[in-house]
């Protein structure tokens, strides 16, 4: 287990190729928040669903200050508890139920941070998901093996910056690859 944990994914985008075809993953980007040799837990950073933040902020009763928090995007972050949010977000404070995975960024699920972001006193940047990606031990690395995902490190500015249809082929290109060069057929060397 010790060669598996050497390459970690943390802090790393999963970027699904085009022959995975599974309906909650095709042409995703996914970025690891935690990987061990217990699994791997992901969200998706590219799957907008059909509400506005506000919407979900209105069903706690609670009411945003400004119109960018209200239209604020609501992703579906992966097939795993679509029940529970998860916010993504640079720390910058301490939140009741945090975990950092870096010096600049964390990921929480603890309603205390979606109230300061309701009074717009939440983390400047931030993106929220219901659902995560999840994988069992040897699960992930055995997908990557099989061709399903490349992997690179994550940049902030697709997760916060780019538009979410272009986060594919952006996340694609940090690789130097042109997304409309990659093949759907599998073959190993």
């Amino acid at each position: 287990m010790a060669a598996m944990l050497s390459n970690n994914l943390t802090n790393q985008f999963l970027i699904a190729m085009p022959n995975l075809l599974d309906p909650d993953f095709y042409q995703t980007v996914t970025y690891i928040c935690a990987h061990n040799d217990e699994g791997a837990m992901g969200i998706v950073i590219n799957r907008p669903l059909e509400c506005e933040l506000g919407e979900i902020l209105a069903q706690m009763k609670l009411k945003p200050q400004n119109k960018t928090i209200r239209q604020a995007p609501v992703y579906h972050g992966g097939p795993v508890h679509t029940d529970r949010g998860f916010v993504l977000h640079e720390p910058d404070s301490q939140w009741d139920s945090s975990i950092n995975i870096n010096d600049v960024l964390g990921v929480t699920t603890s309603l205390d941070i979606l109230h300061a972001i309701a009074e717009s006193a939440g983390p400047k940047n931030f993106m929220i998901a219901l659902g995560y990606a999840g994988w069992a031990a040897g699960q992930l690395e055995n997908e990557i093996k099989d061709n399903a995902w490349l992997n690179v490190s994550a940049d902030l500015d697709i997760i916060f910056k780019t538009p979410f249809e272009q986060r594919w082929t952006s996340a694609t290109a940090l690789l130097g690859i042109d997304s409309n060069q990659i093949s759907t057929g599998v073959g190993h060397a």
